[in-house]
């Protein structure tokens, strides 16, 4: 018989406290059941063939893992955003609103007073106020190099290197010269004059912007062809700053060139001529062009000679050659009243000076009676 204490049925098998209440904990309580992602199959499922012994369930949805996983996934994605941000706001970034002016270009052609001297390369230049004058790129020297206010010296020396870079393509380079290469001098421009440029050599134009011959020299292949590489080449090159974010850089140099027709065949030897041009150009940069090795040309006057006047010579100078005098008659005619495009014609007379005498360094062009500060 049980005692009083005992429920009916006897005794519990593992009363309070027993072993195996330490198991109690282990107990699989119904949500952990239902959440489960295995079921065991019934009885009746199982006795099928290769049957198994549990299926999957589908996911209840997302867990506090996929969760955090979300949460880890939007944090770097917004980490991510503000480095890009960052990025995007480089120190050398161009100020807002920034635009680039156009070229402001004219070329003048310097008339002779006679015939044009014909003779070798050697003895023209040796008797030219070019005779002292270095060859090529020696005759493009730097200026004492020193930082300013907002550029550092290396930035005023890579300004420098980029203009003389663009002096050596579009004055030196007999493939731009003669064989109307414009890629060389092309790929120094900054990208916002490239419509400009491009539009000067397909459709060029004497109407202060769109003159090829204000961006390089250049030469008719057809019929002008150069008698020696012995091009001379003497000036200056000067720098400032214009403001906190533009250096500007001028170049003023004088170009002699030893020319010959561009008929096949062999050539008298003393069939040579010289013609000179000189180039005053102002550039400037940001820093963007600084560090991208590129400029903006932002004015160009260019005196050249000998040629006639008038003549068009917006696509091409338009040398005389030995022995070539220039046109007899005068400009064409301008009528003020006239509403359409004015045609008058802007020309100067050449008059060489002695080569014992020395110029100035970096002084005008043979024939120039104005110097750049005076001219018109």
């Amino acid at each position: 018989m049980a005692d009083r204490g005992e429920p009916p049925e006897g005794p519990q098998e593992n009363p309070p406290g027993g072993g195996d209440d330490e198991y109690r904990s282990l107990v699989f309580d119904e949500s952990f059941v239902r959440a489960a992602r295995l079921k065991e199959f019934s009885a009746q499922e199982r006795m099928g063939d290769h049957a198994r012994a549990v299926r999957s369930l589908p996911a209840r949805g997302l867990r506090t893992g996929s969760k955090a996983a979300i949460a880890l996934v939007l944090l770097t994605a917004l980490a991510f955003s503000m480095a890009v941000y960052v990025g995007f706001r480089h120190p050398y970034q161009a100020p807002l609103g920034r635009t680039v002016e156009p070229l402001s270009s004219t070329v003048v052609p310097l008339v002779p007073q006679g015939a044009v001297p014909g003779g070798t390369p050697a003895d023209l230049l040796a008797k030219s106020p070019a005779a002292q004058s270095p060859t090529g790129v020696a005759g493009i020297n730097f200026p004492a190099i020193r930082g300013t206010g907002n550029f550092s010296d290396t930035q005023v020396a890579t300004a420098l290197s980029t203009v003389k870079d663009y002096l050596v393509a579009s004055s030196l380079d007999p493939a731009v010269l003669t064989k109307n290469a414009v890629r060389p001098v092309e790929m120094l421009l900054d990208p916002d004059q490239m419509a400009q440029f491009e539009r000067s050599m397909s459709r060029p134009d004497n109407d202060g912007q769109h003159a090829a011959t204000g961006w390089l020299v250049r030469f008719d292949p057809a019929k002008v062809a150069l008698a020696a590489a012995d091009i001379r080449v003497r000036g200056t090159l000067s720098y400032a700053e214009v403001g906190s974010d533009t250096l500007e850089v001028a170049s003023d140099h004088t170009f002699t060139y030893t020319l010959r027709p561009a008929a096949a065949g062999p050539q008298r030897a003393d069939g040579a001529s010289l013609f000179t041009v000189r180039r005053e150009l102002h550039f400037r940069f940001d820093q963007d062009d600084l560090r991208l090795h590129r400029l903006e040309l932002s004015t160009s006057y260019v005196l050249a000679g000998p040629q006639s006047c008038p003549g068009d010579s917006s696509g091409a100078l338009q040398p005389l050659l030995a022995g070539e005098r220039p046109v007899s008659r005068g400009p064409a005619a301008t009528d003020p009243y006239a509403t359409d495009r004015p045609a008058a014609a802007l020309c100067g007379m050449l008059a060489v000076s002695s080569p014992q005498l020395s110029a100035p360094r970096g002084s005008g062009a043979p024939g120039a009676s104005q110097s750049p500060s005076s001219r018109p």
